[in-house]
């Protein structure tokens, strides 16, 4: 969400005024949300429409309190209903669930285009539905249209989970492709997924392909006060999935045991691992905090020690850059990352010389950063200050976003 919230704010210091057409809320499922965001879009004219979509529906029929997350992160393995659940996702919403949002969207962005004229469209997903729209008003206006993709699409990790069959899986296939080929630019976060996304059209097609990562805003950490700390703390935030296969890093811990320290959990923590850090007896080092704002999460992201970053161990991993990450570069806080040691994340920890990358099961370098850490605290070394890789800073990427448009 943060990474149009961002660009749309700084569009206009670059001469360009946005139009956002987004779903309203109250009418829309989501498994968090975070109202203090609206406040950064109180100049910019957005229009919310009605949609509709089956969520609703889902937890009436599980009894379930939210729906899931990406790639299911709050579902542990999934019963007869969940699959049958999944299994009608994936193959009568195509490309996905909030589709039944399209047309209520087309219709004001119909309007929008007319009444100011509009040269330039930019549909950003998942959901991936999102950009069928792209397709639509591509064929209905003269308009340079950029598809943001922030994620890959019928190669997403969790794309099985889904049960699609044949036949929706080429639909999904289909839609993606001609995404690809009629978008004017196509803009990706990583390398890796661009390769991706390369590998289904033509060579002179993914010219048009472009990285733009996600970043940071430098004012969102302007007059954050850093919070005094007692004991070496070591902070995650997000969501933390069964299948983030921290198992090592909890038994560093378990070594260190001997060592103060706090480890604090900012987010969603995955069952599994609640019950391994009890086996491990671990809980005197644990803080879980629940969700909490943007701007409450930087707050605990500039009072740690040490920031903990943890990349899922699935297949083509090496291309996924959470958003957390470019914040952790800018609250200055050495970051010990878990997971893809090629991967992109790494190459940007080793570019802002913010931290390293470990594989999971590579503990002994683990416990050596931990330690390196601890001793740098204990005698008053100083982090870098926050910024210091500014080609990742929300104004730097908007102006390279800019020149994609007319």
């Amino acid at each position: 969400m943060q990474r149009w919230v961002k660009f749309s704010q700084y569009l206009q210091q670059f001469g360009y005024q946005p139009v956002v057409v987004t779903v309203d809320s109250e009418k829309a499922s989501y498994p968090l949300r975070d109202d203090s965001l609206v406040e950064e879009v109180s100049r910019i004219e957005v229009v919310r429409t009605a949609t509709f979509e089956p969520f609703q529906l889902y937890k009436k029929l599980l009894g379930k309190k939210e729906i899931p997350y990406a790639g299911f992160a709050n579902e542990a393995e999934p019963g007869f209903i969940e699959k049958v659940s999944r299994f009608v996702r994936g193959n009568l919403f195509i490309p996905d669930a909030r589709k039944g949002w399209n047309r209520y969207a087309l219709t004001a962005a119909r309007h929008l285009i007319k009444k100011y004229g509009i040269k330039n469209l930019v549909t950003t997903s998942p959901p991936h539905s999102t950009q069928l729209m792209g397709l639509k008003l591509k064929s209905e206006f003269d308009l340079n249209w950029i598809a943001d993709l922030r994620d890959p699409w019928t190669d997403i990790y969790y794309y099985p989970l889904l049960y699609h069959s044949r036949w929706a899986a080429a639909m999904d296939e289909k839609w993606e492709k001609k995404v690809l080929q009629q978008a004017d630019k196509v803009v990706v976060v990583s390398t890796s997924i661009k390769k991706l996304y390369a590998a289904k059209i033509k060579q002179e097609e993914a010219a048009k392909i472009r990285v733009i990562p996600n970043g940071y805003d430098e004012k969102d950490f302007s007059e954050v006060v850093t919070r005094r700390k007692d004991v070496f703390t070591i902070t995650y935030t997000g969501t933390v999935a069964a299948n983030y296969h921290l198992e090592g890093f909890f038994n560093v811990l378990h070594a260190l045991s001997d060592i103060p320290l706090l480890l604090r959990f900012v987010g969603r923590v995955a069952e599994k691992y609640k019950n391994l850090i009890r086996s491990l007896k671990l809980e005197d080092k644990i803080l879980f905090v629940p969700h909490v704002s943007h701007a409450e999460a930087i707050r605990y992201m500039v009072s740690s020690d040490l920031l903990l970053l943890a990349i899922p161990d699935v297949p083509d991993n090496a291309g996924i850059l959470t958003g957390k990450l470019f914040e952790y570069l800018a609250s200055g806080v050495p970051v010990l990352g878990v997971g893809p040691v090629e991967g992109d994340a790494a190459a940007i920890l080793r570019e802002c010389h913010a931290g390293i990358m470990v594989d999971y099961s590579d503990q002994q370098t683990m416990k050596a950063f931990v330690q390196e850490k601890i001793a740098a605290s204990a005698s008053g070394h100083e982090n870098p200050p926050p910024g210091r890789c500014f080609r990742y800073s929300r104004k730097s990427l908007t102006r390279e976003m800019v020149r994609l448009f007319k």
